[in-house]
């Protein structure tokens, strides 16, 4: 019998320790190390049916083929648009969320679309509760198989007698091995099934696709080896009582990592939605003060967000800066310099800040509108519905040029904005547009057109 020893993992990012100790020197966590025991012999799970391959050789550079790879096509544009145009062979893509957020749905509804044979392996619903959500969903499809099993082993037995074209895990936290002799979802488990599928996707070039829990801090639970493991991370998330949900990419070895895809949750599934703009605004009829639209890019998607604003006089001592959607920090730059560029006393009063639609921009093309919504709230001037803006404001309060114009000015003219204010410093070929092109250098003359 091989022997068998223990060692001590923090159950908060990874580490390995020889002896029990209170805190990890790693992440600074209390009381995360728990004993694991680990068999240090050398075994293998996943065997392929055909020949062991020989140890590859180096090669020039100039040698390696370089033909672009063919994709697969999962039938999803928003779930293409996230991955870059589709599933690359031989990759293993990792999906996180919340509990509940629609991450089973979206995988299952995906495996019922897919024109190439699905193995859907469940380790946390019996195949009647996932029958049951299938027929939710309405899709019938002859090419997808349902496992329910936890053992890597038994899973990877099926695997040779389907021979799946794309295979997917719900979840990789309940997958053990016999290797191993901790509990499923411990880190020498996770580690070592993510293991054994990513030797398995690159031997037979099958891809796999892995959902993931997340911890309440919002990272992938698990050691953080595993999102260095997989190729792609994707991060599924929203609020439960909106209907909206975000895709996003924090890893792509094959794609842009700037990409997002929006579903709409409803009693049928995910729906996906083409025109995410005209979600993100406000239908209202009447002009309200405090808000601004904004023209903005994820990825290679131009957006139009509106930013809300409110302005109030301070209750206590001490003035409230909340945001939504919005980096708080940023807010207190902005601030500071409608105070010292522009005159504004706002040092004094409550600001909160909320971006529609339930989603977080970073893009610093939204300073001008954060801008504008702020003094319209504190003016008590409404900002026309069909003005938008895109630019970033600087420090000395100059407003600065923005990468890929164009097409915000664009995006903004399909949706029928009358006017939109940009820096002076941008680059701007577009001629005969139907919309009026504000050129501004600072934040004064943003204040003169809008009010007065």
């Amino acid at each position: 019998m091989a022997k068998i020893k223990t060692s001590f993992f923090c159950q908060n990012c990874g580490s390995q320790y020889a002896k029990w100790q209170g805190q990890c020197n790693a992440c600074k966590e209390w009381n995360t190390i728990v004993e694991e025991v680990i068999q240090k012999e050398e075994k293998t799970s996943w065997k392929p049916t055909s020949e062991v391959k020989k140890a590859p050789k180096p090669l020039k550079i100039a040698e390696i083929d370089s033909s672009q790879e063919v994709r697969l096509d999962t039938l999803d544009g928003e779930l293409n648009r996230v991955l870059g145009g589709g599933i690359v062979p031989g990759s293993l893509i990792l999906l996180g969320g919340e509990p509940g957020i629609g991450k089973s749905t979206l995988l299952l509804q995906i495996s019922l679309k897919l024109p190439y044979k699905t193995l859907y392996v469940s380790g946390e619903e019996s195949q009647k509760q996932i029958k049951m959500r299938a027929e939710r969903i309405t899709s019938k499809d002859d090419n997808c198989y349902i496992l329910t099993e936890t053992k890597t082993q038994n899973i990877f037995r099926q695997i040779q007698e389907i021979e799946p074209e794309i295979v997917i895990i719900d979840s990789i936290q309940t997958l053990h091995t016999d290797y191993i002799e901790s509990t499923a979802g411990s880190i020498s488990q996770i580690r070592e099934c993510t293991a054994e599928l990513i030797k398995f996707a690159k031997e037979t070039n099958v891809p796999v696709i892995l959902i993931g829990h997340i911890t309440k801090e919002g990272t992938i639970a698990g050691p953080k080896i595993l999102e260095h493991m997989v190729d792609t991370v994707l991060q599924f998330e929203g609020d439960r009582n909106h209907v909206y949900r975000i895709l996003r990419s924090l890893k792509n070895r094959f794609g842009s990592t700037a990409e997002l895809g929006i579903y709409e949750m409803q009693g049928s599934g995910l729906r996906e939605v083409s025109n995410p703009s005209e979600i993100l605004l406000s239908h209202r009829e009447e002009e309200l003060s405090g808000t601004a639209i904004a023209s903005t890019l994820e990825g290679m998607r131009p957006l139009v967000i509106e930013i809300q604003a409110l302005v109030s006089t301070a209750v206590y001592g001490t003035p409230q800066r909340s945001t939504t959607g919005y980096n708080a920090k940023r807010l207190n730059m902005l601030l500071a310099v409608l105070e010292k560029r522009a005159g504004f006393r706002l040092g004094t009063k409550d600001v909160f800040l909320n971006v529609t639609g339930g989603i977080s921009v970073d893009d610093p093309a939204i300073d001008l509108a954060v801008v504008a919504s702020i003094l319209s709230s504190n003016e008590d001037i409404a900002v026309g519905k069909d003005v938008c803006f895109a630019g970033e404001v600087g420090l000395s309060g100059e407003i600065r040029p923005v990468n890929r114009v164009e097409q915000r000015i664009q995006e903004a003219e399909k949706l029928g904005f009358a006017t939109i204010f940009v820096s002076k410093y941008n680059k701007i070929s577009i001629k005969n547009s139907l919309i009026k092109i504000v050129l501004v250098s600072k934040i004064e003359e943003v204040v003169a057109h809008l009010f007065g």
